[in-house]
């Protein structure tokens, strides 16, 4: 699984582990990226269908200014 528009590198990704007091090599990096890129698309997935449910509620609901 790869992400294309991914903005946080490896290195980058370990440089933020280090700094909380976590080492890991550039594989496990990559692995916590993809990681939680997945989660986040996942989330956003959800997000979307959430808002269309809303959506078709209120679509559904009886118009009162026309009766």
């Amino acid at each position: 699984m790869d992400f294309i528009d991914r903005k946080v590198s490896s290195g980058k990704a370990i440089g933020l582990l280090a700094r909380n007091g976590i080492e890991v090599n550039d594989e496990e990096a990559a692995v916590i990226l993809n990681f939680l890129y997945l989660m986040a698309k996942i989330h956003n997935r959800k997000m979307s269908l959430k808002d269309v449910d809303i959506l078709k509620e209120k679509s559904n609901k009886p118009n009162n200014c026309l009766a």
